[in-house]
């Protein structure tokens, strides 16, 4: 499946990019960024959540296709 993966604040500092595409045969959130950590070493050491389709989701989350956002933690105010 087809993936736009949308990067944030420290997380687009770590990838070097605000966004990619990439073709993805896994088909959990889980799989995905292992695959990510493998090609951004620097993310395994990063606290960040991932939304699917602007929705905070798990691991264990099947991805559907569509929109990926690493969002690195909110300050509150």
């Amino acid at each position: 499946m087809h993936i736009t993966i949308k990067y944030f604040g420290q997380i687009a500092e770590v990838t070097n990019t605000e966004e990619e595409s990439l073709k993805f045969s896994g088909s959990l959130i889980s799989e995905l960024l292992e695959t990510l950590n493998t090609k951004y070493s620097a993310l395994k050491n990063k606290d960040f959540q991932v939304a699917q389709n602007q929705e905070l989701v798990s691991g264990k989350t099947e991805l559907t296709g569509g929109d990926i956002a690493l969002l690195p933690p909110f300050a509150g105010g």
